[in-house]
């Protein structure tokens, strides 16, 4: 029972130190990437010395001005909500995270090692569960700042994460269907099997209408462009606009972590998880009876393993791409693109699946 606790915390342990640093890394890239894209230079003053490192220098400034900033209260706010907001919006984020598996299973000395922080049998609805508080954060930080530009920022958040968490769900369900369970390890494991004997069951060849729902009511929840309307920076309207110092960087972490959050659950609903094509546990099989080709237990999980992190790797990257692209909608397009075109929609491919599922089996 010990040694289990031990290997749960390291677990955990690593899991958050990668995500913290990814997000970190991210903030770089965005603005790295959104330079490239409008021929800029983008960051490259923070030095240390001679050395700039390519702009990585500015997530460490970046760190040390939060942390350094004055921490400002208005007068008037909620001291105490005004201080628990971010922490309310950050951590759904970073716990969401202990379900989704990023590889198979490791075994040292016969014990079996699940690569997964926490392995429920009701994994997604975990994660809707609890990725559904961070709405409280958002509209905590709007009502406690008494500021009524903050106000309408925490409602219009409040009111769209709400809309979108419903499309988002309706698109899961057909892929519980399709592969029979709620647990993220099963999923995954069902998308190495083939379809046609040569293709992988991948969730995006079962479920491509529901990807395009998924994707966009999780960009939608996450409050990205063409979503941002929660921090319209054009009409002076944002939930934390009252915020400073490390309070508004939890925030702004907090939004680059549920980048990695979405490109996580994408990629293992959608993109097989940490399955390669024709890779099991004793190394590669080809189809059509081509024979196996065996690898070491060590290799096959580290080949694993880097599977999904380059899958996650190439959604974050995707995203960042979509945040640069795609201009700002306005908020009752955003409303109407929730409830009257996507749910329908989401609905349609839930009833579909479920008859096409019912004449299969």
């Amino acid at each position: 029972m010990f040694l289990d606790g031990v290997i749960v915390l390291i677990k955990a342990s690593g899991v958050l130190f990668a995500l913290l640093n990814l997000a970190g890394f991210l903030t770089w890239a965005e603005r790295k990437q959104s330079a490239i894209m409008q021929d800029r230079i983008g960051p490259n003053r923070a030095n240390i010395g001679r050395v700039t490192a390519g702009g990585l220098l500015h997530v460490i400034a970046d760190g040390i001005k939060m942390i350094a900033k004055e921490d400002f209260i208005p007068a008037g706010a909620n001291r105490a909500l005004h201080t628990l907001a971010p922490a309310a919006a950050l951590f759904p984020a970073l716990v969401v995270f202990a379900v989704i598996p990023f590889g198979d299973v490791l075994v040292i000395g016969g014990k079996e090692i699940p690569l997964q922080v926490a392995n429920l049998n009701v994994g997604i609805v975990y994660i809707f569960a609890i990725a559904s508080l961070a709405v409280y954060g958002t509209m905590l930080a709007g009502w406690a700042s008494n500021n009524n530009y903050s106000l309408m920022g925490g409602l219009r958040a409040a009111s769209q994460m709400i809309s979108y968490e419903v499309s988002m769900g309706l698109s899961v369900l057909g892929i519980l269907m399709i592969y029979e369970s709620a647990q993220l390890d099963v999923i995954v494991r069902k998308q190495g099997e083939l379809f046609l004997g040569f293709l992988p069951q991948w969730g995006i060849l079962l479920q491509p209408v529901a990807f395009c729902i998924f994707l966009a009511s999780a960009v939608a929840e996450n409050k990205r462009t063409p979503f941002d309307l929660p921090e319209g920076e054009s009409e002076i309207i944002g939930y934390f606009v009252e915020y400073s110092s490390m309070k508004f960087g939890m925030f702004f972490l907090a939004e680059f972590v549920e980048i990695i959050i979405v490109s996580g659950l994408v990629t293992t609903l959608f993109f097989g998880g940490w399955q390669f094509p024709y890779l099991q546990a004793d190394g590669f099989h080809w189809p059509f009876e081509a024979g196996v080709l065996h690898l070491p237990h060590v290799l096959v999980v580290l080949m694993q393993v880097a599977t999904f992190s380059m899958k996650v790797l190439l959604g974050c990257w995707i995203l960042l791409l979509i945040r640069w692209t795609l201009p700002r909608f306005r908020y009752d397009q955003v409303m109407r693109l929730g409830w009257k075109i996507m749910l329908p929609l989401a609905l349609a491919n839930l009833f579909i699946t479920a008859v096409i599922v019912l004449l299969v089996n």
